[in-house]
């Protein structure tokens, strides 16, 4: 049964391609309704990362609208044709709305300016707006052990760290601030950003184990996805401008996950793979 009309398909792929040519990558290693119904997932988390962005400093509004649309795409009543979509894949996957909620609860302390003094306040706020999506995603793609709930929620929040650390400059200049302040305080800015570019590199070790959980597809990709975000990490350096990975350098991490998906394949047979029926909180998912 096809989840996605092939417009909104069509928009989902393009808006994943366009902004982000890590993810856009790694989705091609997925089967194609896989790959749609995840790019539909991208493309609403986009789509409320931009309204945001666009929003006024007091944006409550703005939240409210979002979780409107929200509301609506679940119960059908979405005119838009994306959130149509994004709607049909989350009641066809049974992707929890707590989900979705959590990642626009994250969003509100953009838009509010909320400010971080320790690491378990920045975690909070990783796991909203990045944890939650490893966990939607493993309703797209099944999963046979619901032990790997924590890992893709790990995983999640590893590539917000990442992204936390490769963006300092750029969010200064929109007046956010993420690296805790306590952290900053004991250890001076550099030597902050490296504790939690460590802090990520733990979390990447925890989203391993739960790879050979996924199906292998779905594995090789979330593989390709975990290389390359780790790898800006390690170009990260003491500088403000930003860490890229190159297109050669990702084929080659693409190529690695290849080699470990080949040899982790006798570990996918014959398991039987099901939509999560747990349904995750904060207070479920271990600090490392």
């Amino acid at each position: 049964m096809e989840l996605v009309a092939a417009a909104p398909a069509a928009v989902a792929r393009a808006t994943i391609a366009h902004h982000s040519k890590s993810f856009a990558l790694a989705s091609r290693l997925l089967g194609r309704r896989v790959r749609d119904q995840t790019a539909v997932i991208y493309t609403w988390c986009r789509r409320a990362d931009d309204a945001i962005d666009e929003a006024p400093a007091a944006g409550d509004d703005t939240i409210e609208r979002l979780d409107d649309e929200l509301v609506a795409a679940y119960t059908g009543r979405a005119r838009d044709p994306v959130l149509a979509a994004f709607g049909a894949v989350a009641n066809e996957r049974r992707i929890p709305l707590a989900y979705p909620r959590q990642l626009l609860a994250g969003m509100a302390m953009d838009v509010r300016g909320s400010t971080y003094v320790s690491v378990d306040d920045l975690i909070v706020y990783a796991w909203r707006v990045a944890g939650v999506v490893g966990l939607m995603m493993t309703h797209v793609f099944g999963i046979a052990d619901e032990a790997a709930l924590i890992p893709a929620a790990h995983l999640g929040i590893a590539m917000q760290l990442t992204n936390i650390c490769r963006d300092v400059g750029e969010d200064a200049r929109r007046g956010r601030v993420y690296l805790p302040a306590d952290l900053v305080g004991e250890l001076g800015y550099l030597r902050a950003r490296r504790t939690l570019l460590a802090l990520a590199a733990r979390y990447y070790r925890s989203a391993d184990t739960g790879m050979t959980a996924l199906p292998w597809r779905a594995a090789l990709a979330v593989r390709a996805a975990r290389n390359v975000y780790a790898a800006i990490g390690d170009r990260i350096t003491d500088s403000l401008d930003r860490a890229v990975v190159s297109t050669p350098a990702k084929l080659a991490l693409v190529s690695r996950a290849f080699g470990r998906a080949a040899l982790a394949a006798p570990l996918h047979a014959f398991r039987r793979y099901h939509v999560p029926t747990r349904v995750l909180e904060l207070a479920d998912v271990p600090r490392l």
